[in-house]
Protein backbone atom coordinates (compact mmCIF):
# COMPACT_ATOMS: atom_id res chain seq x y z
CA UNK A 1 0.00 0.00 0.00
CA UNK A 2 1.50 3.34 -1.09
CA UNK A 3 1.26 6.65 0.70
CA UNK A 4 2.22 8.41 -2.54
CA UNK A 5 -0.56 11.07 -2.50
CA UNK A 6 0.47 12.20 0.99
CA UNK A 7 4.11 12.20 -0.13
CA UNK A 8 3.18 14.31 -3.15
CA UNK A 9 1.55 16.86 -0.81
CA UNK A 10 4.65 17.08 1.37
CA UNK A 11 7.28 16.91 -1.38
CA UNK A 12 6.96 20.07 -3.43
CA UNK A 13 8.86 21.28 -6.47
CA UNK A 14 11.68 23.78 -6.54
CA UNK A 15 14.31 24.76 -9.08
CA UNK A 16 17.95 25.22 -8.17
CA UNK A 17 19.74 28.31 -9.51
CA UNK A 18 23.04 30.03 -8.75
CA UNK A 19 22.74 32.66 -6.01
CA UNK A 20 23.80 35.57 -8.25
CA UNK A 21 20.96 34.66 -10.64
CA UNK A 22 18.26 34.27 -8.01
CA UNK A 23 16.53 37.61 -8.56
CA UNK A 24 16.56 37.23 -12.34
CA UNK A 25 15.19 33.69 -12.00
CA UNK A 26 12.40 34.75 -9.62
CA UNK A 27 11.30 37.50 -12.03
CA UNK A 28 11.34 35.02 -14.92
CA UNK A 29 9.37 32.43 -12.93
CA UNK A 30 6.82 35.08 -11.97
CA UNK A 31 6.45 36.02 -15.63
CA UNK A 32 5.87 32.33 -16.48
CA UNK A 33 3.28 32.09 -13.71
CA UNK A 34 4.99 29.17 -11.96
CA UNK A 35 6.63 30.90 -8.96
CA UNK A 36 5.12 29.60 -5.69
CA UNK A 37 5.05 32.58 -3.35
CA UNK A 38 3.46 30.53 -0.56
CA UNK A 39 6.86 28.97 0.17
CA UNK A 40 10.23 30.47 0.95
CA UNK A 41 13.35 30.59 -1.17
CA UNK A 42 15.95 28.55 0.71
CA UNK A 43 19.68 27.97 0.46
CA UNK A 44 20.44 24.72 -1.41
CA UNK A 45 24.24 24.67 -1.54
CA UNK A 46 26.85 27.26 -0.66
CA UNK A 47 26.50 28.85 -4.10
CA UNK A 48 22.85 28.11 -4.96
CA UNK A 49 19.26 28.53 -3.78
CA UNK A 50 16.10 26.48 -4.22
CA UNK A 51 13.20 28.56 -5.57
CA UNK A 52 9.72 27.08 -5.07
CA UNK A 53 7.63 26.48 -8.19
CA UNK A 54 4.21 25.03 -8.88
CA UNK A 55 5.30 23.18 -12.03
CA UNK A 56 8.64 22.80 -13.85
CA UNK A 57 9.37 26.01 -15.80
CA UNK A 58 9.63 25.97 -19.58
CA UNK A 59 11.46 29.26 -20.19
CA UNK A 60 13.55 29.98 -17.09
CA UNK A 61 17.10 28.64 -16.94
CA UNK A 62 17.90 26.45 -13.91
CA UNK A 63 20.35 23.77 -12.80
CA UNK A 64 17.86 21.10 -11.77
CA UNK A 65 14.33 20.48 -10.49
CA UNK A 66 14.14 19.07 -6.98
CA UNK A 67 11.50 17.97 -4.54
CA UNK A 68 11.75 19.50 -1.13
CA UNK A 69 9.83 19.24 2.10
CA UNK A 70 8.69 22.84 2.31
CA UNK A 71 7.13 24.51 5.29
CA UNK A 72 4.41 26.92 4.35
CA UNK A 73 5.85 30.38 4.10
CA UNK A 74 5.56 32.94 6.86
CA UNK A 75 4.23 35.52 4.45
CA UNK A 76 5.06 38.81 6.16
CA UNK A 77 7.72 40.45 8.29
CA UNK A 78 5.11 40.64 11.04
CA UNK A 79 4.77 36.85 10.96
CA UNK A 80 8.52 36.39 11.40
CA UNK A 81 8.78 38.95 14.19
CA UNK A 82 5.81 37.47 16.00
CA UNK A 83 7.54 34.07 15.92
CA UNK A 84 10.50 35.75 17.57
CA UNK A 85 8.28 36.90 20.43
CA UNK A 86 7.65 40.49 19.40
CA UNK A 87 4.61 42.20 20.86
CA UNK A 88 2.02 43.98 18.72
CA UNK A 89 3.36 47.32 19.94
CA UNK A 90 6.89 46.41 18.87
CA UNK A 91 5.66 45.12 15.51
CA UNK A 92 3.85 48.41 14.93
CA UNK A 93 7.26 50.14 15.15
CA UNK A 94 8.92 47.74 12.68
CA UNK A 95 9.66 48.85 9.10
CA UNK A 96 6.69 48.75 6.77
CA UNK A 97 8.66 48.61 3.53
CA UNK A 98 12.08 47.66 2.18
CA UNK A 99 13.70 46.78 -1.13
CA UNK A 100 15.46 43.61 -2.26
CA UNK A 101 18.28 44.66 -4.57
CA UNK A 102 20.00 41.54 -5.85
CA UNK A 103 21.45 39.85 -2.77
CA UNK A 104 20.95 42.85 -0.47
CA UNK A 105 17.89 43.99 1.44
CA UNK A 106 17.84 47.77 1.91
CA UNK A 107 15.61 49.02 4.72
CA UNK A 108 14.88 52.25 6.57
CA UNK A 109 14.94 50.96 10.14
CA UNK A 110 13.45 54.10 11.69
CA UNK A 111 12.54 53.75 15.39
CA UNK A 112 12.24 49.98 15.28
CA UNK A 113 13.50 48.08 18.33
CA UNK A 114 16.17 45.40 17.93
CA UNK A 115 17.38 46.14 14.37
CA UNK A 116 19.46 42.95 14.26
CA UNK A 117 16.32 40.84 14.77
CA UNK A 118 14.56 42.78 12.03
CA UNK A 119 17.51 42.00 9.77
CA UNK A 120 17.43 38.29 10.56
CA UNK A 121 13.67 38.22 9.97
CA UNK A 122 14.13 39.90 6.59
CA UNK A 123 16.74 37.29 5.63
CA UNK A 124 14.29 34.56 6.60
CA UNK A 125 11.58 36.24 4.54
CA UNK A 126 13.85 36.66 1.49
CA UNK A 127 15.94 33.52 1.18
CA UNK A 128 17.71 34.84 -1.90
CA UNK A 129 19.24 37.70 0.11
CA UNK A 130 22.56 37.52 1.95
CA UNK A 131 22.92 40.95 3.59
CA UNK A 132 20.54 43.43 5.21
CA UNK A 133 21.53 47.10 5.20
CA UNK A 134 19.90 49.80 7.29
CA UNK A 135 19.81 53.01 5.30
CA UNK A 136 20.46 56.24 7.22
CA UNK A 137 20.49 58.86 4.48
CA UNK A 138 22.46 60.45 1.65
CA UNK A 139 24.97 63.25 2.08
CA UNK A 140 27.97 65.01 0.59
CA UNK A 141 28.89 66.47 -2.77
CA UNK A 142 28.78 63.03 -4.40
CA UNK A 143 25.53 62.00 -2.63
CA UNK A 144 27.10 59.07 -0.83
CA UNK A 145 24.92 56.75 1.28
CA UNK A 146 25.25 56.13 4.99
CA UNK A 147 24.38 52.48 5.68
CA UNK A 148 24.88 49.88 8.41
CA UNK A 149 24.99 46.10 8.10
CA UNK A 150 22.42 44.69 10.53
CA UNK A 151 22.30 41.07 9.37
CA UNK A 152 23.93 38.61 7.00
CA UNK A 153 27.41 38.26 5.59
CA UNK A 154 28.02 41.99 5.13
CA UNK A 155 28.74 41.92 1.39
CA UNK A 156 27.32 45.19 0.05
CA UNK A 157 28.20 44.65 -3.62
CA UNK A 158 25.40 43.18 -5.69
CA UNK A 159 23.80 43.02 -9.13
CA UNK A 160 20.18 44.12 -9.26
CA UNK A 161 17.98 43.39 -12.28
CA UNK A 162 15.08 45.67 -13.11
CA UNK A 163 12.93 45.42 -16.25
CA UNK A 164 15.76 43.49 -17.88
CA UNK A 165 18.44 46.08 -17.05
CA UNK A 166 21.28 44.91 -14.80
CA UNK A 167 22.80 47.28 -12.27
CA UNK A 168 26.05 46.32 -10.53
CA UNK A 169 26.62 48.48 -7.46
CA UNK A 170 28.07 48.74 -3.98
CA UNK A 171 25.21 49.95 -1.81
CA UNK A 172 27.67 51.14 0.85
CA UNK A 173 29.33 53.45 -1.68
CA UNK A 174 26.74 54.59 -4.25
CA UNK A 175 23.10 55.57 -4.00
CA UNK A 176 20.28 53.58 -5.58
CA UNK A 177 16.68 54.67 -5.07
CA UNK A 178 14.13 51.84 -5.34
CA UNK A 179 11.40 54.49 -5.51
CA UNK A 180 12.65 55.61 -8.93
CA UNK A 181 11.95 52.21 -10.52
CA UNK A 182 9.01 53.35 -12.63
CA UNK A 183 10.87 56.45 -13.81
CA UNK A 184 13.86 54.36 -14.89
CA UNK A 185 11.60 52.05 -16.90
CA UNK A 186 9.69 55.01 -18.35
CA UNK A 187 12.87 56.56 -19.76
CA UNK A 188 13.61 53.34 -21.61
CA UNK A 189 10.10 53.44 -23.08
CA UNK A 190 10.28 57.15 -23.96
CA UNK A 191 13.38 57.33 -26.16
CA UNK A 192 13.52 56.38 -29.82
CA UNK A 193 16.31 54.39 -31.41
CA UNK A 194 19.26 56.52 -32.54
CA UNK A 195 18.24 59.56 -30.50
CA UNK A 196 21.19 61.64 -29.30
CA UNK A 197 20.86 61.93 -25.53
CA UNK A 198 22.86 63.72 -22.85
CA UNK A 199 22.52 62.29 -19.32
CA UNK A 200 24.07 65.04 -17.21
CA UNK A 201 24.08 63.15 -13.88
CA UNK A 202 24.41 59.52 -14.93
CA UNK A 203 25.37 57.88 -11.62
CA UNK A 204 25.80 54.15 -12.15
CA UNK A 205 23.59 54.34 -15.23
CA UNK A 206 20.13 54.71 -13.67
CA UNK A 207 18.54 56.26 -16.80
CA UNK A 208 21.44 55.80 -19.24
CA UNK A 209 21.16 52.02 -19.32
CA UNK A 210 17.41 51.69 -20.10
CA UNK A 211 17.72 54.37 -22.79
CA UNK A 212 20.78 52.74 -24.35
CA UNK A 213 19.10 49.33 -24.30
CA UNK A 214 16.26 50.97 -26.26
CA UNK A 215 18.74 52.03 -28.94
CA UNK A 216 19.52 55.63 -27.99
CA UNK A 217 23.06 57.01 -28.24
CA UNK A 218 23.78 58.35 -24.76
CA UNK A 219 26.59 60.58 -23.56
CA UNK A 220 26.68 59.78 -19.84
CA UNK A 221 28.49 62.16 -17.49
CA UNK A 222 29.34 61.35 -13.87
CA UNK A 223 31.96 62.96 -11.63
CA UNK A 224 31.79 60.60 -8.61
CA UNK A 225 34.69 58.17 -9.25
CA UNK A 226 33.01 55.20 -7.57
CA UNK A 227 29.72 55.70 -9.40
CA UNK A 228 31.63 56.20 -12.64
CA UNK A 229 33.44 52.87 -12.15
CA UNK A 230 30.08 51.09 -11.84
CA UNK A 231 28.69 53.07 -14.79
CA UNK A 232 31.44 51.70 -17.02
CA UNK A 233 30.97 48.19 -15.59
CA UNK A 234 27.22 48.36 -16.17
CA UNK A 235 27.65 49.52 -19.75
CA UNK A 236 29.61 46.34 -20.41
CA UNK A 237 27.27 44.20 -18.30
CA UNK A 238 24.29 45.30 -20.44
CA UNK A 239 26.15 45.08 -23.79
CA UNK A 240 25.53 48.74 -24.65
CA UNK A 241 29.13 49.88 -25.08
CA UNK A 242 28.38 50.98 -28.66
CA UNK A 243 25.48 53.16 -27.46
CA UNK A 244 27.05 54.80 -24.38
CA UNK A 245 29.89 57.31 -24.25
CA UNK A 246 30.85 57.77 -20.57
CA UNK A 247 32.73 60.79 -19.23
CA UNK A 248 34.08 61.19 -15.71
CA UNK A 249 33.73 64.95 -15.39
CA UNK A 250 31.54 67.84 -14.30
CA UNK A 251 28.75 67.99 -16.87
CA UNK A 252 29.33 71.74 -17.36
CA UNK A 253 32.80 70.94 -18.67
CA UNK A 254 31.49 68.37 -21.15
CA UNK A 255 28.65 70.42 -22.65
CA UNK A 256 30.64 72.81 -24.89
CA UNK A 257 32.40 70.01 -26.76
CA UNK A 258 29.23 67.93 -26.86
CA UNK A 259 27.19 70.77 -28.34
CA UNK A 260 29.89 71.50 -30.92
CA UNK A 261 29.70 67.90 -32.17
CA UNK A 262 25.91 68.02 -32.32
CA UNK A 263 23.16 69.07 -29.94
CA UNK A 264 20.96 66.59 -28.10
CA UNK A 265 17.48 65.42 -28.96
CA UNK A 266 16.97 64.82 -25.25
CA UNK A 267 18.66 65.94 -22.02
CA UNK A 268 18.14 64.08 -18.75
CA UNK A 269 18.76 65.97 -15.49
CA UNK A 270 18.34 63.36 -12.74
CA UNK A 271 19.56 65.58 -9.90
CA UNK A 272 17.51 67.33 -7.24
CA UNK A 273 19.30 70.65 -7.80
CA UNK A 274 19.11 70.34 -11.58
CA UNK A 275 17.89 73.93 -11.97
CA UNK A 276 21.43 75.13 -11.19
CA UNK A 277 22.59 73.52 -14.44
CA UNK A 278 19.80 74.63 -16.76
CA UNK A 279 22.03 77.01 -18.71
CA UNK A 280 24.30 74.10 -19.66
CA UNK A 281 21.34 71.85 -20.41
CA UNK A 282 19.85 74.40 -22.79
CA UNK A 283 23.21 74.88 -24.52
CA UNK A 284 23.31 71.12 -25.15
CA UNK A 285 19.67 70.77 -26.27
CA UNK A 286 18.68 71.14 -29.93
CA UNK A 287 15.67 73.33 -30.84
CA UNK A 288 12.60 71.15 -30.44
CA UNK A 289 14.43 68.79 -28.09
CA UNK A 290 13.04 67.46 -24.82
CA UNK A 291 14.39 68.07 -21.33
CA UNK A 292 13.60 65.93 -18.25
CA UNK A 293 14.22 68.05 -15.16
CA UNK A 294 14.14 66.50 -11.69
CA UNK A 295 13.68 68.47 -8.48
CA UNK A 296 13.02 68.04 -4.77
CA UNK A 297 10.11 70.44 -4.28
CA UNK A 298 8.15 71.46 -1.14
CA UNK A 299 4.57 70.24 -1.48
CA UNK A 300 3.00 73.73 -1.79
CA UNK A 301 5.33 74.50 -4.72
CA UNK A 302 5.05 71.18 -6.56
CA UNK A 303 5.28 71.65 -10.33
CA UNK A 304 4.94 75.45 -10.16
CA UNK A 305 8.51 76.04 -8.95
CA UNK A 306 10.37 73.72 -11.36
CA UNK A 307 8.29 74.94 -14.31
CA UNK A 308 8.95 78.58 -13.39
CA UNK A 309 12.67 77.88 -13.08
CA UNK A 310 12.76 76.14 -16.45
CA UNK A 311 10.79 78.91 -18.16
CA UNK A 312 13.03 81.59 -16.65
CA UNK A 313 16.21 79.84 -17.82
CA UNK A 314 14.73 79.35 -21.30
CA UNK A 315 13.72 83.02 -21.50
CA UNK A 316 17.30 84.05 -20.67
CA UNK A 317 18.44 81.92 -23.60
CA UNK A 318 15.70 83.45 -25.80
CA UNK A 319 13.91 80.12 -26.06
CA UNK A 320 10.37 78.96 -25.37
CA UNK A 321 9.04 76.03 -23.32
CA UNK A 322 6.13 73.66 -23.89
CA UNK A 323 5.44 71.50 -20.82
CA UNK A 324 4.67 67.96 -21.96
CA UNK A 325 4.19 66.15 -18.67
CA UNK A 326 4.71 66.42 -14.91
CA UNK A 327 5.15 63.55 -12.46
CA UNK A 328 5.45 63.09 -8.74
CA UNK A 329 7.97 60.24 -8.48
CA UNK A 330 8.04 59.70 -4.72
CA UNK A 331 8.20 61.42 -1.36
CA UNK A 332 11.72 62.79 -0.93
CA UNK A 333 11.26 63.75 2.71
CA UNK A 334 8.39 64.92 4.90
CA UNK A 335 6.59 67.65 2.98
CA UNK A 336 8.98 67.47 0.02
CA UNK A 337 8.32 65.60 -3.23
CA UNK A 338 10.64 64.26 -5.91
CA UNK A 339 9.09 65.56 -9.13
CA UNK A 340 9.95 65.53 -12.83
CA UNK A 341 8.99 68.03 -15.51
CA UNK A 342 9.17 66.96 -19.16
CA UNK A 343 9.28 69.89 -21.58
CA UNK A 344 9.98 70.61 -25.22
CA UNK A 345 12.24 73.59 -25.72
CA UNK A 346 11.91 75.52 -28.96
Amino acid sequence: MSDGPREQDDQQLAVVVAKPRSQVAIESLQAEGVYDDTRSVTEWTEDSVAIPVTTPPQETQFREVIRQVGERRLRTLDDHLRERGWTDTEIDAAPGSWAVLGSVVLVDIGDSPRPAEVGEALLALHGEAETVLARHGISGEHREPSVEVIAGDGDTETVHTEHGTRYAMDLAAVMFSPGNKAERARMGDTVAADERVLDMFAGIGYFTLPMARAGANVTAVERNPTAFRFLVENVMLNDVDEQVHPYRADCRDVVPGFAEEGRADRVVMGYYEAHEYLDSALTALAPGGVIHMHEATPDPLVFDRPIERLEAAAAEADRGVEVLDTRRVKEYSEGVAHVVVDARVR
